[in-house]
């Protein structure tokens, strides 16, 4: 059986549900904005909700559907007054990928908003959809940003530019940060709880020697394979990886089992997140806790 709650339950009811109720509330409001001049802007999550700030600034209007560090995109159920920013929204930004499925479900009840996509914008050629941990992406995304933001807002084009070029500057360093931890430390292996830090442990030149059994039953909820638990128990006892990294908003017996049997045999434990954690003010800050929470332990 999974342990993770059901991913996008009900959600196709809720949204169903809510067109009717929200037709009236408007129609995507694309030539004007809010009371305050500001253009309105509805993100699926946080993380991309600080992108759209960055480089928004005190242009934009920004709303996060999911801001809580405990909820889970995956599941998440929408509510009225959901359906009812996504509607009033002149752009959105979703993660895609299949990551955030009830954003896009939420979208289409909005025909007339700018629709920004993640995954789409970012062309990793690959399947992983936590694209917010790839660099080259979220530098793409906070282009495509400014360039919107830009129609809608000509007089303050120049701005959203600037912004997104002094948002990026920041990215780079983060970049820049992460690339050192494998270069001093060639040949670093780790293992993780679900593959969501996959673009950063790349740019951190770290071998991920997770079993791709263990990782995709975590990831598809289903029950891992028992030769799949031993061999990553095994990668623990015998300290064959130097790190074990937790995404701490996906939490099962077996990840709990994992996480403990690193702790007791001294392996340092690193725990990533979806979204943003309590304390967090911005994507910004948020990647580089991470980043420098992974650093120190690779270099313990």
């Amino acid at each position: 059986m999974s342990y993770r709650r059901s991913r996008f339950l009900a959600v196709t009811a809720i949204v169903t549900g809510l067109t009717l109720g929200v037709t009236g509330c408007g129609s995507g409001n694309t030539s004007g904005a809010t009371a305050s001049g500001k253009i309105n802007a509805v993100a699926s999550t946080d993380v991309w909700g600080s992108v759209l700030s960055a480089v928004g600034g005190g242009q934009v209007a920004v709303t996060s559907i999911i801001h809580d560090p405990a909820a889970d995109p995956h599941s998440y159920e929408t509510t009225p007054s959901d359906a009812v920013a996504v509607q009033q929204a002149q752009v959105t930004l979703g993660n895609g990928g299949g990551y955030d499925d009830f954003f896009t479900k939420l979208t289409d009840q909005a025909p007339n908003a700018h629709k920004l996509v993640a995954y789409d914008i970012a062309n990793t050629g690959d399947d992983n959809e936590h694209v917010w941990y790839d660099f080259a992406a979220v530098d793409k995304v906070a282009d495509q940003i400014a360039a919107q933001l830009g129609q809608i807002k000509p007089d303050a084009a120049q701005t959203f530019t600037a912004n997104a070029t002094a948002f990026k500057k920041e990215v780079f360093e983060l970049g820049t940060t992460a690339a050192r931890i494998g270069s001093a430390h060639p040949d670093t292996k780790i293992l993780v709880t679900e593959p969501v830090p996959h673009y950063l442990l790349r740019t951190a030149k770290l071998t991920d020697v997770t079993p791709k059994e263990f990782s995709e039953a975590v990831e598809n909820e289903t029950d891992v394979p028992p030769a799949a638990l031993a061999e990553v128990n095994q990668l623990i006892s015998a300290k064959q990886v130097k790190v074990v990294i937790d995404n701490e908003q996906t939490v099962t017996p077996t990840t709990t089992q994992v996480v403990n049997s690193a702790k007791a045999a001294g392996v340092p434990v690193v725990g990533v997140t979806e979204t943003l954690p309590a304390g967090a003010s911005n994507y910004i800050s948020w990647m580089g806790s991470e980043i420098d929470a992974l650093e120190k332990a690779v270099n313990s």
